[in-house]
């Protein structure tokens, strides 16, 4: 059993993780602004904000791994850098593992091509998100080497929006986007949350980040 805290546990991909985490018997704390209406069995909720320093204390406190699955849009663009920043530091300090669920903007489109954030095709609506996204990454990576991080990113396709198919697997790749023989690029929910549990559980990725797809 591990002591998982996730932070923005009732957003569309920290409630699946939460949801995962608890099916396998872990111990499981979610933070999230609001509480929800339908709690996860097995899974403590509390409420408070990644922006709030004694919400980030208290998410640690006792923790193993901190899952930070917050996304910089609407009210909180420009603010999850900085308040990732300080989760991390406090990470190190208390020697939890960090794991953060990011974007696939930064996922390069071939070996050695472009990111996907670089492409001209990419929606200006999603950039500064993309963009804060992308920054994050280049914080961990410039982290001490104390923090024990990784960063997961999805398949190009991720989100309420287009939930996908429950294919109970997953593909793993490094920092190139995955594609399926129609150049298409997605991940269901349910299969990204396995794949964060996997990690989890068996560590194959230290201080490096990984994205998913079907």
């Amino acid at each position: 059993m591990v002591r998982i805290t996730v932070v923005g546990g009732t957003g569309y991909a920290g409630a699946h993780i939460a949801r995962e985490a608890a099916a396998r018997g872990h111990q499981v704390r979610s933070v999230s602004r609001s509480l929800p209406a339908e709690q996860i069995p097995g899974v403590e909720h509390a409420q408070g904000s990644v922006l709030d320093d004694d919400t980030i204390t208290a998410a640690l406190d006792g923790a193993e791994v901190v899952v930070a699955a917050v996304s910089p849009r609407e009210d909180m663009a420009g603010q999850v850098r900085p308040a990732y920043a300080r989760l991390a530091a406090a990470a190190q300090e208390r020697g939890v593992r960090l794991a953060v669920v990011g974007g696939a903007s930064s996922l390069q489109v071939t070996e050695g091509g472009p990111r996907l954030l670089d492409t001209p095709e990419f929606p200006d609506a999603f950039r500064d998100e993309a963009s804060e996204f992308a920054d994050i990454l280049d914080d961990l990576r410039g982290a001490p080497a104390g923090l024990d991080w990784f960063y997961l990113s999805p398949a190009a396709t991720f989100g309420a929006y287009a939930p996908g198919e429950d294919t109970g697997s997953y593909r793993v790749g490094g920092d190139v986007l995955l594609t399926d023989g129609a150049g298409g690029s997605e991940i269901s929910g349910p299969d990204l949350a396995r794949a964060m549990l996997d990690e989890i559980e068996t560590p194959a990725h230290r201080r490096t980040r990984f994205t998913v797809a079907h």
